[in-house]
């Protein structure tokens, strides 16, 4: 694995690829880069304007036609009917599907269907567009889940008797590092139920280490500061994060490599996994708490009311 970059990526021809909030940062250059290999490529973005412009930029080096799914992570039913949709224009055949998107630091709010936005986006909405689209994976063979977690899993734990910080208190890092802390669970949990059944498919996780995503800045956005703390804030990330080329080889390495194994974890291998080309990641060993991760599987279902799967 040794300085591995895009140029090893093998030919994509004839296999189809969702991409969730590829309209920007890690999602966007992970869709050209799949685009350009060959793969058709799903773009999965919450603002059809912003979708529309990084479809064009897809379909400037695809060989295959890209498609833009409209799909709000932090809406259930939003949810429901993208999945509906990639099912029936894929013919219940998806090669990857890379759960990618996410929203960090963020004022306490929450989605459509009362969930605390970062839970509810970074994992329930991922959690059940897997679950939904699974028949569409297991109809594609050797098929991949990969999803995009945090070095901030290792900052905080996970409450699953009130993970919508109903009675606690709530801050925004708590929330983000609680919520790719969920996903990793996630992501560990689903490989370990579909070796148990005998699925074909991978569940993968990674992490971008540190790098200059658009996250830090719609956090800050959000928390509507003044234009001269959003450029410092700006310029301060940037002399400490990692260009989104570098930052996006890890969870393009799980996507692709033929030496993946399902359970894997990558990041970048250098300074603390906060930059550089990917190697194995080191996951909290909180995540090996079984009880834990089983909870967070039975409760996630209940919360969605989607069917986990494989049960």
């Amino acid at each position: 694995m040794t300085k591995w970059d895009e140029t090893a990526i093998p030919d994509q021809t004839g296999r189809t690829v969702l991409i969730t909030g590829a309209n920007s940062g890690l999602g966007l250059h992970s869709a050209r880069t799949l685009a350009a290999r060959g793969a058709r490529v799903l773009l999965g973005c919450r603002d059809t304007e912003r979708g529309t412009a990084a479809l064009r930029r897809v379909e400037a080096v695809a060989d295959t036609r890209p498609e833009l799914v409209e799909l709000d992570l932090a809406d259930l039913s939003s949810v429901r009917r993208a999945a509906l949709r990639v099912r029936e224009d894929t013919g219940d055949r998806l090669d990857v599907l890379m759960n990618n998107a996410g929203v960090m630091a963020t004022p306490y709010r929450r989605t459509v269907d009362g969930f605390e936005l970062q839970f509810g986006t970074n994992h329930l909405g991922h959690a059940a567009l897997t679950w939904l689209l699974m028949p569409a994976l297991n109809g594609a063979g050797p098929s991949r889940v990969v999803t995009l977690t945090s070095l901030a899993h290792h900052g905080g734990g996970l409450d699953t008797r009130d993970p919508n910080f109903h009675h606690r208190r709530y801050t925004p890092l708590r929330a983000y590092a609680q919520s790719k802390r969920a996903n990793l669970f996630f992501a560990t949990e689903l490989d370990d139920r579909l070796r148990t059944g005998g699925s074909a498919t991978l569940s993968v996780a990674a992490h971008p280490g540190m790098t200059a995503t658009e996250l830090t800045a719609n956090s800050a956005r959000q928390r509507q500061l003044p234009d001269g703390v959003n450029n410092a804030v700006r310029a301060v990330t940037g002399l400490f994060t990692q260009r989104v080329e570098l930052g996006a080889l890890p969870q393009l390495y799980a996507a692709t490599a033929a030496s993946v194994r399902g359970g894997e974890f990558f990041g970048p291998a250098g300074l603390a996994e906060t930059r550089g080309h990917p190697g194995r990641a080191r996951k909290n060993p909180a995540i090996r708490d079984t009880v834990t991760s089983a909870r967070l599987w039975e409760l996630t279902a209940e919360l969605t009311g989607v069917e986990p799967a494989p049960r």
